[in-house]
């Protein structure tokens, strides 16, 4: 994995409302040196004002470069969040990796349907959750090439 976090791109934003998932996130990325790139939304609510929402315009903040995005949140779920992020043309680019409990075959159907990248059902063992994050750090923000997207 890259040493230098300033050569890696964007940031990446995690919708989690379990504070204990986002805790042992953000443990192994700051493991991996990925820590400072890390925004937490706690429910869909607050993805979409951290994505869409007014900023002025010397707190302007750069697309992230992957969004993991769980599915049961609070006052916005996850559906609704991917929905809105890949109608909008500023947005749709954006990679998105569903992780969540949901195992059901409905929500890992229309979570492709709305064009997510990855579907991963969160380890249950400590472990093997972090594994999962581990690998899932080093692949979207040293081995992914994402689109360039010039702002309009």
């Amino acid at each position: 994995m890259r040493e230098d976090a300033e050569s890696m791109p964007g940031e990446i934003l995690l919708v989690e409302d379990n504070p204990n998932d986002v805790e042992l996130i953000l443990h192994v990325f700051q493991w991996c040196n990925l820590s400072d790139r890390v925004h937490v939304a706690w429910n869909g609510e607050e993805a979409l004002d951290y994505l869409f929402g007014e900023i002025p315009t010397e707190k302007k903040r750069t697309k992230p470069s992957v969004i993991l995005l769980d599915l049961k949140l609070p006052k916005i779920d996850g559906i609704e969040v991917l929905r809105r992020l890949k109608a909008d043309n500023q947005t749709r680019h954006i990679p998105v990796v569903v992780l969540t409990s949901s195992s059901e075959e409905k929500d890992i159907i229309e979570s492709y349907n709305l064009g997510v990248n990855s579907y991963i059902v969160k380890p249950v063992h400590f472990d093997d959750f972090a594994h999962v994050i581990r690998e899932l750090g080093f692949y979207w923000q040293t081995v992914n090439q994402p689109p360039v997207h010039r702002d309009e």
